[in-house]
């Protein structure tokens, strides 16, 4: 039996809008501001390879199944696991798995709009000059002073979040398909324009080293854990954006294709990230492991101090801010799709309430670097605790258990009547990753981690 219940929310007008939008969804904090970070905590190239094998061997089968599930589903990821659960005949509780990809992605958006906000706010600060011949003491002032006022933080979080809310509210083609057709062109000229600077610089090729000459001796359990981690957060697996994406998909897509596509230039976005940003760190002699403050404490001392500067400053933080806003669309869509198709919502009305409970959990985050700095759960703050959750636990249980679901308990030709790949060779392949290669990695990482490997 195949479920072809059209969606009230929507379908893509093509398959270029459907990889446009899901490569948005890929492409955002987690290529620019999250990959060069913790490549450089990692190690550099190391890292790269491990997280690359990731992609390859992890990834992207998940992702081929996580669509192929919206799309046979045709429904948002709470309905979709309820339904496909039913037509396996399988364990009730395999719905919950539809929920916890939705309360994923509510989770990472409530502290990503909140990123996304200073990245938005840098772009104000860049353009009036605030960087120009600052020293790291002056920058970092900056930067202290600007997380120190949670009315600041509140300002551009509600900001961003006000501008998610504004597309998403427009539904699939006049909102996520436009956002994604004029906002995805846009973030690949202005990344190529920061490569194309960083390639003038004369730490050009020490950076180049620095990312792809690998020293294994800096990789430990958690750099593993890390890169898995980060395959999933920044290919959008295990949150619900892929499937209920997947949803609008056209059944005559081949989704193993659009998958590779998507993939790739997710992860050519977040190598592009690494060469334009490593020359410009090593060319100011500052660190490129600078945790998280990377982006907003090292990188403007160089801004403020290089030629032309000023003006690649604002590109960079305007690149942020889109690549965010592409993201950010994508991890609320699944919950307002629940809300539209469960519970009568209007689009309007589903939006208003997805961003308000958003909105007031990022409130979480905001706090964790002011006044509540202090707060600490398991050694970790608000937005520490948020982020290890979600990146390093919730996604890969999810992506666990999209692989157990798609490789152990979907009928094998419900699968492959869905992915209709071009040989029986292919199929198999896709298989044995998702059955034994995507969950043993996961599952032997996890054992590792926690002690007992």
């Amino acid at each position: 039996m195949t479920y072809t219940k059209k969606t009230v929310h929507g379908a893509w007008s093509s398959r270029f809008a459907f990889i446009l939008a899901a490569t948005g969804s890929a492409v955002g904090l987690g290529n620019i501001w999250k990959f060069p970070y913790i490549t450089g905590e990692n190690g550099g190239g190391a890292f790269v390879i491990v997280y690359l094998l990731c992609v390859l061997l992890i990834g992207i089968p998940i992702m081929i199944a996580e669509t192929m599930l919206g799309r046979r589903s045709q429904k948002n990821p709470i309905e979709a696991m309820e339904v496909l659960t039913d037509e396996a005949g399988a364990d009730h509780n395999w719905h919950y798995l539809g929920w916890m990809g939705v309360i994923a992605g509510l989770l990472i958006l409530s502290y990503y709009s909140v990123i996304a906000g200073w990245a938005s706010a840098y772009i104000l600060k860049a353009f009036t000059g605030s960087f120009l011949d600052a020293d790291a003491l002056t920058i970092k002032k900056i930067f202290d002073d600007f997380v120190a006022s949670p009315i600041q933080l509140i300002f551009w979080h509600s900001l961003f979040m006000l501008a998610t809310m504004l597309i998403v509210v427009r539904g699939v083609n006049n909102g996520l398909e436009k956002a994604a057709q004029y906002l995805m062109p846009s973030l690949f000229v202005l990344i190529f324009a920061l490569v194309g600077y960083a390639m003038t610089t004369d730490s050009y090729f020490q950076g180049l080293h620095f990312l792809f000459m690998p020293d294994f001796s800096k990789l430990t359990s958690n750099s593993v854990l890390t890169a898995m981690g980060h395959a999933f957060f920044t290919l959008s697996l295990g949150m619900g954006a892929i499937m209920v994406y997947g949803s609008y998909l056209s059944k005559n897509i081949s989704i193993a294709k659009t998958a590779f596509l998507i993939a790739g230039a997710d992860t050519v976005v977040a190598l592009l990230a690494g060469i334009a940003i490593f020359p410009i760190v090593f060319a100011n002699n500052l660190h490129p492991n600078s945790g998280p403050g990377l982006i907003f404490e090292t990188l403007p001392i160089a801004f403020g101090s290089m030629t032309g500067g000023w003006l690649m400053g604002i590109l960079f933080f305007v690149m942020l801010a889109v690549a965010a806003l592409t993201s950010a669309i994508s991890l609320i869509e699944p919950a307002v799709a629940w809300l539209v198709e469960n519970k009568d919502f209007t689009r309007e009305k589903a939006c208003v309430w997805s961003g308000l409970v958003t909105w007031a959990l990022g409130l979480g985050t905001v706090f964790s670097f002011n006044i509540w700095s202090n707060v600490k759960f398991f050694d970790r703050s608000i937005f520490q605790l948020l982020d290890y959750l979600t990146a390093n636990l919730m996604l890969p249980i999810g992506g666990f258990c999209i692989a157990v679901f798609s490789g152990w308990i979907m009928k094998k030709h419900h699968s492959e009547q869905e992915l209709n790949m071009p040989n029986e060779t292919s199929y198999q392949i896709w298989k044995l990753l998702i059955s034994y290669v995507a969950p043993g990695s996961v599952f032997l990482v996890f054992l590792h981690v926690i002690g007992v490997l």
